[in-house]
């Protein structure tokens, strides 16, 4: 039971990393745009933050709250965003059913748009006020280097080969062979490995070609040190509960008569401003035991890491942000939930 829940765990975090690095790559080298793009009117805000949060990660909804902070988007567009953002579980569903993963974010992306609308009516029909003041928290800056796949790039990261750069190509090149053995990933070609294989060859190229400060800044500092060991740990502890809960404690029938207590514990527990313990709804619903109307509660009431810059800068703005989606979160999970979703 240790082996295969260890092995299942690796599995979920090597695809998660490869995720992880491919759209924090493209996210960073198209922030600038994105940015600017949003200083248009509301419903532009709204479009704009509702696609950052449903973006897979936490950069999406940092920049959001930056954004935010500094003034130039709603409260409305910062809750939009907070409802569409599943933090680090967009990354694990994604790798284990990819299918349901596109018509989550899609309807989370909908869910979010929606919400900034009736948000920002609400506050401002009972005149609540963001009590937030403009401060440098979380800013994000375009990076400035030349093209990255480019043979000069090539010559400047091999002429001195860092340790982190060289660390970073051991780990994707060691996944690569894992997944092209057959190891880690489906047994069988499919689409699924097809894609994934695609992706580790671009991450390695990636990890080849990109800025010493990027890999340092944004793939070593960042996703290695902040995310990648608690999703391990947080993959490992879930697939072990639930594995011991099925074995041992009759987990699933347990769960089925007390689903509407389920429910509400999933939304309870998104208040958590960490992405780790959401997962254990992610696996549960992998493995049959909760039906979608549990998983999409959690998706809307938590929010990953995205809020941990936000508690720094306005405790009052942030238990507004959290009181909206958790009651959004449980009318519409328990909505579903009575119609038998």
């Amino acid at each position: 039971m240790w082996g295969a829940v260890l092995r299942e765990s690796l599995t979920v975090t090597s695809f998660v990393f490869i995720i992880m690095v491919v759209v924090d790559f493209v996210d960073v080298f198209s922030q600038q745009r994105l940015t600017s793009f949003l200083q248009g009117g509301r419903w532009r805000q709204y479009l704009l933050a509702a696609f950052l949060g449903a973006t897979p990660g936490c950069l999406g909804a940092f920049m959001v709250v930056s954004l935010y902070i500094h003034g130039r988007l709603s409260m409305g567009a910062l809750i939009g965003c907070m409802v569409a953002t599943s933090g680090d579980e967009a990354f694990v569903i994604l790798a284990k059913i990819p299918q349901v993963a596109m018509w989550l974010t899609v309807l989370l992306f909908v869910l979010g748009l929606i919400a900034a609308w009736l948000a920002d009516i609400f506050l401002n029909t009972f005149h609540i006020t963001p009590s937030i003041q403009c401060c440098p928290v979380q800013t994000f800056h375009p990076e400035k280097v030349e093209p990255v796949f480019t043979l000069t790039s090539l010559k400047k990261n091999f002429g001195f080969l860092s340790f982190h750069r060289f660390l970073l190509l051991l780990l994707v090149i060691f996944t690569l062979s894992l997944f092209l053995a057959g190891r880690i990933g489906p047994p069988h070609w499919n689409w699924v490995r097809v894609t994934f294989t695609l992706l580790l060859f671009l991450s390695l190229g990636i990890t080849i070609f990109a800025s010493e400060h990027y890999l340092e800044e944004h793939i070593w500092d960042h996703l290695i040190q902040k995310h990648l060991w608690r999703i391990f740990l947080w993959t490992f502890g879930a697939l072990l509960f639930i594995k011991i809960g099925l074995t041992y404690w009759h987990l699933k029938a347990f769960v089925k008569q007390h689903l509407a207590w389920v429910l509400l514990t999933s939304a309870l527990v998104g208040i958590i401003p960490e992405s780790g313990p959401h997962l254990i709804f992610v696996f549960l619903f992998i493995q049959e035991i909760i039906p979608f109307s549990v998983l999409l509660t959690s998706s809307i009431v938590q929010d990953g890491h995205g809020m941990l810059p936000l508690f720094s800068a306005s405790l009052k703005d942030s238990l507004w942000v959290k009181l909206f989606n958790f009651c959004l979160g449980l009318a519409i999970g328990g909505s579903l939930y009575l119609l038998g979703f």
